[in-house]
């Protein structure tokens, strides 16, 4: 229960940041003016929208928008590399966040037997939960700090964020460079990619496992 609390809650503050802040990026909407906004701070574009990325952790970044534009500006392969690497800079810095509490002290707060549960479902199922949220506003967030409180192994974490960061990364890259205008087709981009790629790399990843024993 205490672990369902502080999802809950936790996802709340994101939401909360969201609501107060979300005004500020409204008129962040056209691809066009996002490409022109980025590169008008002295710094190259690639950097900035890298930057806006990562700091899509904290604040309402339009990621999706930002990385339409990386890919309008940069192309369909350069603007996917760099905001996926944006997107995985965000991704581990919630769970290095996460992981800076104790163990001692996760299983103070969650109780013994929320923790211990917790900890089963990521080490089992985080997989498919941080690979398949990537494309859902405010979970990714939510889900990266919980999965390092809960210590899930950052090697599958880092491969599920992989799995699920790079469909999005460059599918909106590819739509601002090819000014393609189809959301039910990134829709279904963005959650069945990141599905297939997290199957095959569990199954590569049990087959290491059984070949080692």
């Amino acid at each position: 229960m205490r672990l369902v609390a502080w999802f809950v809650s936790l996802s709340l503050v994101f939401l909360l940041v969201w609501v107060i802040w979300g005004g500020h990026w409204a008129q962040w909407t056209d691809v066009n003016a996002v490409a022109a906004a980025l590169g008008s701070h002295g710094i190259s574009v690639g950097w900035a929208g890298a930057i806006l990325l990562v700091l899509d952790l904290l604040l309402p970044v339009p990621g999706t928008i930002v990385m339409s534009a990386l890919g309008f500006v940069y192309g369909t392969i350069g603007g996917g590399l760099i905001s996926l690497a944006g997107s995985l800079a965000a991704g581990m810095i919630g769970y290095g966040v996460g992981r800076l509490c104790s163990e001692k002290n996760a299983i103070r707060f969650l109780g013994e037997k929320d923790y211990q549960k917790g900890k089963l479902l990521f080490q089992r199922g985080g997989g498919w939960v941080v690979a398949v949220s990537r494309a859902v506003p405010i979970l990714p967030e939510a889900i990266s700090v919980t999965a390092g409180l809960l210590r899930m192994p950052v090697g599958a974490f880092f491969l599920s964020l992989l799995c699920g960061s790079a469909p999005m990364s460059f599918v909106f890259a590819w739509i601002g460079a090819t000014g393609h205008d189809r959301p039910w087709l990134t829709f279904s981009l963005s959650f069945a990619i990141p599905a297939v790629l997290w199957s095959a790399a569990s199954y590569w990843q049990k087959k290491d496992r059984i070949a080692t024993m």
